[in-house]
């Protein structure tokens, strides 16, 4: 065994890449050593996980023998490396793997993954549940029973049904409605976040947006389709609501001038897609220097949660953290979440343990139908 000055085996390679579909629509990635440490990661896109699958075993055949422990080397290769650059899918696969090779490198030196990056800024990190109800009355219900249960201090719903280009009066008002009775119940001490869901376009979101500005919510998530920059800078100059995008955007190249123009005030990168844990750090670094928060996207399984509370451990300009499962059934110790937040733990790596049982028992093929929305007349509507 050659140990070089970090502590690190030098002859530590690549042996091995193991995918499992997992109930409801996840991807786990296990990569292993051939010195017995295996890493984790979540490379996932929702509905094309097949798709990123292959993927992750295509750009694994060229891995299998290299040292896992250079990640930043490995990135560039693996980004770079095929002359077609970026997307969901590669990037998708790329940071599935990257995650793992940082629970590898993490595992191996005993120590978690934000000590690598430069160490803890803050002790525990704040959550925000997720309100998936299909009517206000199921908001309503979910955040009560949410809040007793972990003590959540901030939520997100998506208030808007399929839309169309120009909206009436009426409908508008029906989601000002529903949103000022989901204020009511939450009262003004809990942060109300809204994801628009790239739904609207330009003048409809103006439109809501105004009229939501009574209600305080704390941001507004893709107000129009992230690629409409224009329309972003329109709504960045005409309201004071915070606004946050980021889930579809993927390395740090697409980000660049939404963080140069200042045209939101949270970045939301997904780090199942964006390229990884080091990519969203630089990115959170990117953003640091405009007074930009990040917020990262997490609705998927428990790998991919872990490694946000990495990256939120040791990032600054952290502002809240999203989750849609805090690891039940499928972690030896899923997180615990306490008064709205989680706190950080000395654990190695991702600083998880998976029930490898557990796992298998809940695989499945990995379909998972994307769900689709429609206008009144049957046209298609934004998801």
């Amino acid at each position: 065994m050659t140990v070089n000055q970090t502590g690190l085996d030098e002859s530590v390679r690549i042996t091995g890449f193991e995918t499992f579909h997992v109930k409801p629509r996840w991807l786990f990635l296990k990569v292993s050593t051939n010195a017995g440490i295996c890493g984790w990661g979540e490379p996932v896109l929702e509905g094309r996980a097949r798709t990123v699958e292959t993927a992750v075993h295509e750009i694994g055949r060229s891995l299998k023998g290299r040292n896992p422990f250079e990640i930043e080397a490995l990135w560039q290769e693996m980004y770079r490396g095929s002359f077609y650059r970026g997307g969901p899918i590669l990037t998708s696969a790329i940071s599935g793997i990257e995650q793992a090779l940082w629970d590898i490198k993490g595992k191996a030196l005993g120590v978690p993954v934000y000590e690598l990056l430069g160490g803890a800024v803050r002790k525990k990190v704040r959550l925000y549940a997720w309100m998936p109800g299909a009517s206000v009355g199921d908001y309503v219900e979910q955040a009560v029973e949410t809040r007793s249960k972990g003590g959540f201090t901030a939520f997100k719903l998506v208030p808007l049904p399929a839309l169309r280009a120009i909206e009436s009066p009426a409908a508008i008002d029906r989601i000002v409605q529903n949103v000022a009775r989901v204020r009511e119940e939450l009262g003004w001490e809990t942060d109300l976040c809204l994801d628009f869901h790239g739904r609207a376009r330009l003048g409809v979101a103006r439109t809501l947006i105004r009229e939501l500005e009574a209600l305080k919510p704390t941001f507004i998530e893709e107000p129009v389709l992230p690629e409409n920059l224009e329309a972003l800078r329109q709504l960045r100059a005409s309201t004071s609501i915070p606004l946050a995008c980021g889930e579809r955007l993927f390395t740090r190249w697409a980000f660049r001038d939404l963080i140069r123009e200042h045209l939101v005030d949270l970045i939301q990168p997904d780090l199942s897609h964006v390229g990884g844990i080091f990519e969203a750090r630089k990115l959170a670094a990117m953003a640091e220097t405009e007074e930009i928060c990040l917020a990262p996207h997490c609705p998927l399984g428990p790998i991919a949660l872990a490694a946000c509370l990495q990256l939120a451990a040791c990032t600054p300009n952290f502002f809240c953290q999203e989750h849609m499962t805090l690891g039940e059934g499928l972690l030896k110790q899923p997180f615990i979440a306490q008064e709205g937040h989680v706190e950080i733990g000395p654990k190695p790596g991702l600083g998880i343990e998976l029930d490898e049982d557990a796992v298998r028992s809940q695989a499945f093929d990995g379909t998972w139908e994307i769900p689709r929305l429609s206008l009144e007349d049957g046209s298609f509507a934004e998801w």
